[in-house]
């Protein structure tokens, strides 16, 4: 292993993170956000492997991108170039991985315990998705709220659409930092369980995250509404009327004003967008209200260094 990372450790969830950490990360980000290069060569030598088994444009690019400015050296690989495929287990893998690996970042689209087995043996391991949560995103929406609203505290949430990685990540987020609240408009079986909102409020105490299944007409206002793909992961659908029992969870210029009060409600949307379907271009584009949807893409990087930096212990 390189010499000076004796403190890695994984960043797998959120969940596992103290306030005090998260916010540690999100301001490495923001920092990072800013001024990329005050960043140069900061984890010079550092071997990372970028493991990706599913399709990814941002996210992978974003981790070449930070870890090229950091200094890594950087592998990729992909399904075609990892046994798991021919049925390695994933803690065989990272057991050889970590002879030669320094850090892990890994996309599966599957469960999180494969990284959990990663990270057994090699300790910064990042997860970069899995089905239960894409917490790096959420360290970018972080730093895209702050960019625009200064704060995030006090701030007013609404997430539309199906509950999938992003959302989890994003109610943490929510739960775990001073945001006022989130609510959640979703499908009947679309959205949380009882025992994920029960989980999630149970963090602060208090009823931070509500669940509905419609928008009202007059849904009470908020700062911010979020909407991702609704096919997650394009994951086939075996109801054929599902189209039909999402689109009024569209999201248009009519809906962003029904959900803005005293000032405007600004769009939010990690990305890729099926155009037209979840949400009208005019308003991804941020023609019709302010979107913040291309600031939320540049701030991957910033996630993604945030997280090298993290997971390897090096000072940043």
């Amino acid at each position: 292993m390189t010499a000076g990372l004796p403190n890695r450790r994984p960043l797998l969830s959120l969940a596992d993170l103290s306030p005090e950490e998260i916010t540690d990360v999100g301001e490495i980000a923001f920092r990072y956000g800013q001024a990329p290069e005050s960043f140069a060569g900061r984890m010079a030598g550092t071997r990372v492997g970028l493991v990706f088994t599913a399709p990814s444009t941002r996210t992978r690019t974003s981790f070449w991108s930070a870890a090229l400015t950091l200094g890594c050296d950087v592998l990729h690989l992909g399904q075609a170039d990892l046994q798991v495929s021919t049925g390695e287990t994933w803690s065989d893998t990272g057991a050889m991985l970590a002879n030669h690996l320094d850090v892990v970042v890994a996309r599966t689209n599957g469960p999180r315990r494969d990284l959990a087995e990663l990270a057994v043996h090699v300790p910064a391991t990042i997860d970069a998705l899995t089905y239960e949560e894409h917490p790096t995103q959420a360290i970018a929406d972080l730093c895209a709220m702050r960019e625009h609203f200064g704060d995030v505290e006090g701030l007013r949430l609404a997430y539309l659409g199906e509950v999938n990685n992003t959302a989890r990540a994003l109610a943490l987020l929510v739960c775990q930092l001073p945001f006022r609240s989130l609510d959640v408009y979703s499908p009947d079986g679309s959205g949380f369980s009882a025992k994920e909102i029960e989980s999630l409020n149970a963090i602060r105490g208090e009823e931070i995250v509500r669940q509905h299944h419609e928008v009202p007409a007059t849904p009470d206002p908020v700062d911010a509404v979020y909407t991702t793909r609704w096919q997650s992961m394009s994951a086939a659908r075996h109801d054929q009327d599902w189209l039909s029992r999402f689109a009024g969870f569209k999201v248009t210029k009519e809906l962003m004003h029904r959900f803005s009060g005293s000032s405007e409600a600004v769009f939010m949307h990690d990305l890729p967008a099926v155009r037209d379907q979840e949400v009208t271009s005019d308003v991804l584009d941020g023609n019709s209200v302010t979107s913040l949807v291309q600031r939320q893409a540049y701030h991957k990087a910033s996630a993604a260094a945030a997280a090298l930096l993290w997971t390897s212990g090096v000072s940043s």
